[in-house]
């Protein structure tokens, strides 16, 4: 089997890697659904589900589908050495302990209390754009919003933000139709983030890093502690990526759909009591995050193949949340859709800590951008996706205002 896109009369093939298949990946998992629910790639080594019920079933079931291994296909496949305090890639109770000790920062009413500097920040980036004949998605809006509202929470100074987005996204390239190769046999952490760790500790502020230092809590061992550096710098690293390349990727689908779907849209600009409901569409629409990977602790039968002990699995989120078993015409945006949960946060004890601000970003950007913006036309011949096997997002995507 090679690497390459195949006509219609031959099986199914599937990988995270190929450009071409990342540009329009859904009648491929709509194959997967149909031809092979299990399916093999024999050249990369991983299995793969796409069904709505096996992936939440899977997502659920974190004893048998471990995330301790990585949650990036090539963690698993390279067997990567995951640092203690990576939350997102541990299975309980170390998963329980690190994770609570995040989740407490990031409750709904803390979120929502944020929506006031939220709105500041999402006001002044969009009128700059104002006069303007078009503007990017990602460079004028997605680069900007979501990492000026991250470096607030965390405390990190305005000058460096732009410093944090690129060394977040330059993690996440890959290099053609590559897979990620981690030449060093570990998670990168950024390690520049241990300055902001140092400052705080002699100059706390209302700011998450601050937090983090004075949290105490019991350990698996139920020790009373605090934090160590270490896992610090790691939650931060966590914090930035997801909350840079999370929002980022909504904001660019956002422009695209709804440019895709203009009378949707014109709801939208008329009614922004509708604006809820289409973040929801729109994550179940396009996912950010098109799947999640974990490694198979025991054999597992399911549709009639056997998934062996020490496999690599993906759950295909994003073909999840097209699954016709669950979603009627599941390849329409329709903001009017009775809602269904889609998966694009995850599921089970994994679900984004960050989901709340994430979708309230989402609406105010949407609120902010229509009040100035209700038309606009996206240029797709200059239009290009993001080169990452991890994420689906634009790395450029230009508008023309209307």
């Amino acid at each position: 089997m090679t690497n390459q896109a195949q006509s219609s009369d031959d099986a199914v093939y599937y990988d995270t890697y190929r450009q071409d298949f990342v540009r329009d990946p859904y009648p491929v998992y709509r194959r997967l659904r149909d031809e092979a629910p299990v399916y093999f790639n024999e050249q990369f080594n991983f299995y793969a589900v796409s069904r709505y019920d096996d992936v939440r079933q899977g997502l659920f079931d974190h004893q048998t589908f471990s995330s301790a291994r990585g949650d990036i296909l090539e963690i698993v496949l390279q067997q990567i050495e995951v640092p203690r305090g990576t939350f997102i890639m541990e299975d309980p109770p170390v998963h329980t302990m690190h994770r609570n000790a995040v989740a407490r920062l990031f409750t709904p009413r803390r979120m929502n209390g944020l929506e006031e500097k939220v709105r500041a920040i999402t006001a002044q980036c969009m009128d700059r754009l104002v006069g303007r004949d078009e503007f990017d998605f990602i460079a004028d809006i997605g680069a900007q919003i979501p990492m000026r509202v991250i470096g607030e929470l965390l405390g990190i100074p305005e000058s460096d933000f732009e410093v944090v987005r690129e060394s977040v996204d330059a993690r996440m390239r890959t290099d053609g139709d590559n897979p990620i190769e981690y030449a060093d046999g570990s998670v990168q952490i950024d390690q520049n983030f241990g300055a902001y760790i140092d400052w705080r500790e002699k100059n706390p502020s209302d700011d998450v890093i601050t937090e983090l230092l004075n949290v105490e809590f019991d350990d698996e061992t139920g020790a009373r502690r605090k934090l160590s550096k270490d896992e610090i710098l790691i939650f931060i690293n966590i914090l930035a990526g997801a909350g840079n390349e999370t929002t980022n990727k909504l904001i660019g689908w956002t422009g695209k759909t709804l440019w895709e779907y203009p009378d949707q849209r014109r709801e939208l600009a008329e009614n922004p009591a509708l604006i809820p409901e289409a973040v929801e569409e729109l994550l179940r629409y396009e996912p950010p995050g098109p799947h999640m990977a974990r490694y198979v602790m025991r054999d597992v039968e399911l549709h009639g193949r056997t998934i062996p002990a020490g496999s690599a699995i993906l759950f295909i989120i994003a073909s999840a949340n097209r699954d016709e078993r669950k979603f009627p015409n599941p390849d329409h945006f329709d903001i009017h859709r009775d809602r269904a949960p889609h998966m694009s946060f995850g599921y089970g004890i994994h679900t984004c800590v960050g989901n709340v601000l994430a979708r309230m970003e989402g609406r105010v950007v949407i609120e902010e951008l229509l009040r100035r913006f209700p038309t606009w036309e996206v240029d797709m011949a200059r239009a290009k996706l993001l080169p990452t096997s991890t994420v689906r997002g634009w790395e450029t995507l230009p508008a023309l205002v209307r």
